[in-house]
């Protein structure tokens, strides 16, 4: 199956004074086929929303590729990107300050549906009403303003105006970051529902590894601009082969952690910055089992078993030991 989204080398870096550079994404190497959920982890500031929008094409790309459905949208310009954004919509992180609060629910909803084409006037208003019902609202909420909602509900209504064009790929940008754990779950089903209904791909960005594996089917987990692992969930859960894979999956709180969780040595030090990055491997300064190899020499991303890839030049056993 031809993948939906290919990155290739994907790199977006943001000059600052006196000739430094922000390496936000700094190499990166991804498919996504149609229909797939795939979950992207990472610490704050790993360079997972700018891949994100990279892909979408919402910020310029510094170098590399991207390819959608076999069309090479690194190279086209703006015109050409808006009829094919139709197939490629995002959610945000935060509702309130993605819905227009001067503007009513059903405008909000209808206006994708009028801009690509799809519907106008009272047809569009009908449609708004069914892609509320989608997501679990009434269609009666098509005259209320956003503040009238919750940040669960308003949420949801970021989903509808995703869904609106039937798009063939959703990107998740932290949606559930903000709201409730019980809320969260609610999220997390519906995007899951609307995935398997539509056959649409999704790139789930999130810290919230409960939300991956809820959601999702492979995850890429990314540190300082690189994809470190990549796996499908439960061999991720079960079988981490990267040092910082282990310690994000240690960092998730279990009611009674197990002996060999609590005697597994922690990551020290700080996150360096993306700015100066380190030589070798970008998590030898805190990574507890590093040896001289991993400052002098940067590991590339290999196979390492069925469908799991992992950038380490020691990665971990089963028994969470290099």
């Amino acid at each position: 199956m031809q993948p939906l989204v290919t990155l290739r080398n994907l790199q977006v870096h943001f000059p600052l004074a006196r000739s430094e550079v922000v390496r936000a994404v700094d190499g990166v190497h991804l498919q996504i086929s149609p229909g797939e959920a795939v979950g992207l982890v990472g610490e704050s500031g790993s360079g997972k929303s700018t891949l994100a929008r990279a892909l979408l094409r919402l910020i310029p790309l510094t170098d590399g590729e991207v390819w959608f459905d076999g069309q090479p949208v690194h190279r086209f310009s703006e015109a050409q990107m808006r009829p094919l954004r139709r197939q490629m919509q995002i959610v945000f992180q935060d509702p309130m300050a993605s819905l227009n609060p001067r503007m009513r629910i059903g405008t909000i909803l209808a206006e994708p549906l009028e801009v690509h084409g799809i519907a106008r006037g009272r047809q569009a208003l009908e449609q708004a009403g069914r892609l509320l019902e989608r997501v679990g609202l009434s269609k009666q909420y098509l005259n209320r303003y956003p503040h009238e909602f919750s940040g669960g509900q308003r949420q949801r209504i970021c989903i509808a105006r995703a869904i609106a064009t039937q798009p063939r790929l959703l990107v998740a940008d932290e949606p559930t970051s903000a709201l409730d754990v019980s809320i969260r779950a609610q999220i997390h089903d519906l995007l899951r529902h609307l995935q398997k209904e539509m056959n649409m791909a999704i790139l789930f960005v999130t810290h919230d590894l409960h939300a991956v594996r809820q959601v999702c089917s492979r995850v890429e987990v990314m540190y300082l601009g690189k994809i470190v692992e990549s796996a499908p969930v439960q061999s991720l859960f079960t079988n981490p082969a990267h040092p910082y894979t282990q310690a994000l999956l240690d960092a998730v709180l279990e009611p009674k952690p197990s002996q060999a969780r609590r005697s597994r040595p922690l990551p020290s030090g700080d996150v360096p910055t993306t700015i100066h990055v380190p030589a070798g491997c970008r998590f030898h300064t805190r990574c507890p089992y590093a040896q001289p190899r991993c400052r002098e020499e940067e590991p590339i991303l290999r196979e390492i078993g069925e469908a799991q890839h992992v950038a380490c030049h020691f990665p971990l056993s089963k028994a969470g030991q290099p």
